[in-house]
């Protein structure tokens, strides 16, 4: 399938039609569909009748729409009028809950119609949206697109397995802790979160109500960078794209940072090596790049985690009522709730017997209210404030998005921390994008070493047959002006695309 951009430019001037574009989009839905599992709410019938609609119109009334006849995915958790937002959840899929259906679309996704996009349907999601994992019981597991034993990431995941597929070129997404960019990066593909002030959680369903310094935000997935700005421009973002355009012809002014640090987990030889070489691409272009330890993103992991935890996980807890959680949900939410006056005495037990990441997560996470709610707030302000300071020296930072490739089934709930590196951004409301650079090579399937920990067992066993995974690396903007912070990363995200394909 061609590019979002190659697509709206030709059916805006009428050289394509956009039916015989989604005819193209059936045709592939209809190769993978079985294999993948990915559309999980097609509508097919109602996408035909819009691309039907558009090219009808006049050509002088495509002018401006920029994303004229680009068939597009939603994650399901957005509103798509007449269809479902179950979330994975057995009793959401209930007949007798009305309130499943949409009655009307997201207002993000009537911006994106209303710019010519075609919305093909809704795509799988993780449950509750609780896990780096796209599994549920109402909708079912989808796979990566390269391998059939992982998963392509959570929770956009079955969105980032259509675009990866070529089924469709863009999809919509959001992310609260890594959802774009983990699966961004486990599919080979690029995706942008922009901050809050850009397109806010695009009215998407909200899991979490009591968060009151972080939150979800809308954005985007697809294969090329130029995509995603298209993207962002068709819905009005500000001024990304021609803020990016600026940007882009002066490469030599371009600050980096980078850190080969992903948090509690040790990265795995492929992502490392990833990283070094992005490095490397934005240093030949004449962009000035200095090596940083990455002790405040790990900082900053740990504190985003603790404030996505304070509430003991009641808010995802109440979704269930009159359902069960998958077992790996339901364990994380039992971890959520484990009260403050345990965590100590069991974080110190776990530890003797080699659990050091799960004693780590245990004293960072937990119900919290009151003073202790407040210091962990404070914690993140300070964290803010030093990088004010970082942002005075450097434009972005490049840093892994996981410390591992794609992960295997069932193995998302054990190892959260791997997504730690995406979280500093979410903590400071950052822009931040996943774009590919390499595969994982064969001698790097046993980099890491033994232990008893069995999250870094875990890790151990992930590496091993990830020999052509697709690597991907992070790039955090580090301006906070409106529509900079996203022209920043598209930029230094396609400097790095161009000198892949190189």
């Amino acid at each position: 399938m061609e590019s979002v951009v190659q697509i709206a430019d030709a059916v805006a001037a009428g050289r394509v039609k956009a039916a015989a574009v989604l005819d193209e989009h059936r045709a592939r839905y209809r190769e993978t569909a079985k294999r993948l599992n990915a559309l999980v709410q097609p509508r097919h019938a109602l996408a035909g009748a819009e691309a039907l609609q558009l090219d009808s119109m006049p050509s002088d009334s495509k002018i401006g729409q920029l994303l004229a006849g680009v068939p597009i995915s939603i994650k399901e958790c957005f509103p798509v009028s007449g269809l479902l937002t179950t979330l994975g959840i057995a009793q959401r899929h209930s007949g007798s809950n009305p309130d499943a259906i949409d009655r009307e679309d997201a207002w993000l996704v009537t911006r994106l119609k209303k710019a010519g996009a075609i919305v093909v349907g809704k795509a799988n999601v993780p449950q509750a949206m609780f896990l780096h994992e796209t599994v549920n019981p109402v909708w079912g597991r989808t796979l990566h697109p390269l391998a059939i034993d992982r998963g392509p990431g959570g929770s956009s995941g079955g969105d980032a397995a259509l675009v990866a597929a070529g089924v469709v070129p863009l999809a919509v997404g959001n992310d609260l802790a890594g959802s774009i960019r983990q699966p961004a990066h486990a599919c080979g593909i690029v995706g942008i979160v922009p901050r809050t002030a850009t397109l806010g959680d695009g009215g998407a369903f909200q899991i979490m109500h009591k968060l009151e310094v972080v939150w979800p935000r809308a954005g985007f997935l697809a294969r090329h960078v130029d995509d995603l700005a298209r993207a962002l421009a068709a819905v009005d973002a500000i001024g990304c794209e021609a803020a990016g355009a600026a940007i882009e012809n002066q490469p030599s002014h371009l600050r980096i940072a980078f850190w080969l640090d992903s948090g509690p987990l040790e990265p795995s030889a492929a992502v490392q090596r990833a990283v070094l070489e992005a490095v490397a691409c934005l240093e030949h272009a004449g962009a000035r790049a200095t090596r940083l330890d990455g002790a405040l993103a790990h900082a900053a992991a740990w504190t985003h985690l603790g404030i996505l935890s304070a509430d003991g996980g009641a808010d995802v807890r109440k979704l269930f009522a009159g359902s069960r959680p998958i077992p790996p949900v339901a364990r994380l939410l039992r971890l959520a709730s484990l009260p403050q006056s345990m965590r100590p005495l069991l974080a110190e037990t776990v530890k003797f017997f080699g659990r050091r990441i799960e004693a780590e997560s245990l004293r960072a996470t937990g119900p919290r209210r009151g003073a202790a709610l407040k210091l962990l707030f404070q914690t993140r302000q300070e964290i803010a404030t030093q990088f004010v300071e970082l942002a005075r020296h450097y434009d972005a930072i490049i840093c892994p998005v996981s410390a591992l490739p794609a992960l295997r089934h069932g193995t998302a709930s054990r190892l959260v921390v791997a997504a730690a590196p995406c979280w500093l951004a979410n903590l400071l409301d950052l822009a931040a994008g996943s774009v590919p650079v390499t595969h994982v090579g064969p001698e790097e399937e046993h980099g890491r070493g033994f232990s008893w920990d069995p999250v870094v067992r875990a890790a151990r066993q992930t590496d091993r047959g990830s020999c052509g995974l697709p690597i991907g690396v992070q790039v955090v903007g580090l301006e906070t002006e409106p529509g900079r912070g996203e022209a920043t990363v598209l930029n230094v995200m396609r400097i790095i695309e161009r000198g892949r394909k190189n």
